[in-house]
């Protein structure tokens, strides 16, 4: 791929040289590390993390036995009645910053601290959604506990990655018979397919903070995309382990209710080959419904290893089971005055969580046709600070706004009807419809006879019934039968074995920005560059690949690049990237700078009068960006990295 060298040496030694007075100056990015190619499986055990929106969970497999998924069955003070194999995403810090608890731990501690001592406690929770929604993430982005004080986002994943990964080795030290050393284990997290390499890159430091494995051993962690994570497990369902849509009568909770083990661990094995009716060659749609985001990824089995190739970009967005929750908070803020919730929230934080767990709890109940209302209890110092605030009761309140949907029960529950409930859920329903309707009229989608619903929103009789009404003429739908656990399973599998998924499609057009020759009438007059008497174009778009296109497990990009001045000891790169493909220039609209590749130079050969070239090798196939890079003259492997979170 080295068709433009003769027009580019010049030109890449001027972006470097232009480039190079970026680098100087203290270095503000994250600790960055080589990527060294992916070795045959030395391992001796796979962990997989899904920390998702609303509740995580870990599950693992000796390469041994793979065969056999052991997943955690029963998280301490989890709720009773429900087989707990997740734990809530929240986490609770002492008010002098210390990790204090995590999941059911924290959130129990949280509720019984006294109101005023609570203020001072720092509680997260739902705080994955954040790194979906900040545009410009860096290692210094905050978060916002629920009393108002900050942290950097950076340590509060890392302290709930530190929480999984000191459960899990304690577990494994249970069930292994021999002592597992740290670089036995590889370590799989889970991140919705949408997230951007920036969003990617901050997991991974995330987990090099939190000690999942050294910043050297990049390889030991792998990221996973949810969505694809379930597409591997879906795709070797058997017939009695999925629910079809169609020809479904009991609650999806009844048959979790069956399924329920007393165990604290559950050891799944032999998931068995590809389902009878999924032949090689088809294509299914997967849709991770999840707490937080959508996220739709479209596969075709392939010949005859049954390796997974994606047949078009990943889309979805933030329409997650969270949108639902948002609407209960703004009919609150309806009903009693938004100064007043916010002020509630402020001065009683934790008896504010205590009211979101209450409509959880009975959201997950929802279902269409329900003759029913569902009742939500309001916390005794909800109706108390209302009182003494307003002067009159919440009941009052409830009259006085005329919302006929919600009624007031004399037990202090707030009765929602059927019709607050479809209001509460049509709009995050409508979207994710929506979306996968739109997915199904793209060309490389039509005619897709299956479509996997998965994650914690797929368990919603609300969502199912909604797509079944919308799609269910087009194509099959399909439940997992513990739809909650699909991704972590599949996280599992993908840690067993990365190559499974060969094919991926681009989800931006990335490239460099480099100088060719100037012609007139072709180029613009304002990006001409004379240097050295010959005419240059700048700003031209050098694309590695673009959107949309596929990328083969193991393909590569090759650049070849030569420092602008004897003795340069760093080469640094600017990536841009753009949501479409057709751009020229990387001052095009829509075209934005997006990461760094930085080439540390080792000492150069003494050979007099030898141009130096070093050729980068970038890798797009894979769920992260790579690159590595050598010196061509010595043969010497460069330090190569890759930057997206210090822009």
């Amino acid at each position: 791929m080295n068709e433009h060298r003769g027009d580019c040496e010049e030109l890449l030694s001027y972006q470097c040289h232009a480039q190079i007075c970026l680098s100087l100056g203290p270095c503000s990015a994250p600790q960055q590390v080589e990527v060294r190619p992916r070795m045959a499986c030395p391992f001796t055990v796979v962990v997989a993390i899904d920390f998702g929106t609303t509740s995580s969970g870990y599950a693992f497999s000796f390469t041994q036995d793979s065969e056999a998924i052991h997943m955690m069955k029963r998280w301490e003070g989890g709720d009773p009645g429900v087989a707990n194999q997740k734990s809530p995403t929240c986490l609770l810090l002492a008010p002098d910053l210390r990790f204090h608890s995590f999941g059911f731990a924290a959130r129990d501690f949280y509720h019984d601290l006294d109101p005023e001592e609570a203020q001072h406690w720092l509680y997260f929770d739902k705080f994955k959604m954040k790194i979906h929604s900040t545009s410009d993430l860096t290692m210094e982005t905050e978060l916002e506990a629920v009393n108002g004080r900050r942290v950097r986002a950076i340590e509060v994943f890392a302290h709930a990655l530190r929480f999984f990964r000191e459960h899990a080795l304690k577990e494994l030290k249970d069930q292994s018979s021999s002592v597992l050393e740290g670089e036995e284990i590889r370590w799989v997290i889970t991140v919705p397919a949408v997230w951007r390499q920036p969003a990617k890159q901050f997991m991974r430091e995330a987990a090099y903070l939190a000690g999942l494995v050294p910043p050297d051993c990049p390889e030991q962690l792998l990221i996973a995309l949810e969505p694809e994570a379930a597409s591997i497990y879906c795709r070797k369902l058997r017939l009695h382990q999925v629910i079809d849509l169609k020809s479904y009568h009991p609650t999806l909770q009844e048959q979790l209710r069956r399924s329920r083990h007393s165990r604290t661990f559950l050891v799944e094995s032999g998931t068995g080959e590809l389902w009878s009716e999924l032949q090689t060659g088809d294509r299914y749609i997967v849709a991770d419904c999840g707490g937080g985001t959508v996220d739709l990824t479209v596969h075709q089995i392939e010949q005859p290893q049954g390796t997974l190739k994606e047949l078009y970009k990943a889309s979805g967005g933030p329409y997650g089971a969270v949108g639902v929750d948002l609407a209960f908070e703004a009919m609150l803020c309806q009903i009693f005055g938004d100064d007043f919730i916010q002020s509630f929230k402020a001065k009683r934080p934790a008896a504010w969580v205590d009211l979101t767990i209450a409509f959880e709890a009975r959201k997950r109940t929802a279902a269409p046709g329900r003759a029913n209302a569902l009742n939500i209890s309001l916390p005794f110092s909800f109706i108390d600070y209302y009182k003494r605030h307003r002067g009159q009761s919440v009941e009052a309140a409830l009259r006085r706004s005329n919302m006929n949907i919600v009624k007031w029960s004399s037990q202090g529950m707030l009765r929602l009807t059927q019709e607050a409930m479809n209001e509460l859920f049509q709009p995050t329903i409508i979207n994710i419809v929506k979306h996968i309707e739109e997915l199904m009229a793209k060309p490389e989608v039509r005619g897709v006879r299956f479509l996997f619903l998965v994650g914690g929103f797929a368990e919603s009789p609300m969502l199912q019934k909604a797509v079944q009404r919308a799609l269910g003429r087009t194509c099959r739908i399909i439940i997992p039968h513990d739809v909650g656990l699909t991704i972590l399973k599949g996280a599992v599998l993908f840690g067993l074995d990365p190559t499974v998924v060969r094919v991926r499609r681009c989800p931006l057009t990335y490239g460099v920005g480099v100088l060719n020759r100037f012609v007139e009438g072709r180029h613009p007059r304002e990006k001409l560059l004379i240097k050295e008497g010959r005419e240059w174009c700048t700003d031209i778009l050098d694309r590695f690949v673009a959107v949309d296109q596929s990328v083969a497990l193991g393909e590569v990009v090759r650049r070849s690049y030569t420092p602008a001045r004897l003795g340069q000891r760093k080469i640094i790169i600017n990536i841009y990237c753009s949501m479409t493909d057709d751009v020229t220039y990387i001052s095009d609209p829509g075209v934005r700078k997006c990461g760094t590749v930085t080439l540390d130079l080792p000492e150069p050969l003494p050979l007099p009068g030898a141009r130096r070239e070093i050729r980068a090798t970038m890798q797009f196939g894979d769920t992260e960006i790579k690159v590595t890079a050598v010196d061509v003259m010595s043969n010497r492997s460069v330090r190569a990295s890759i930057d997206f979170l210090s822009n």
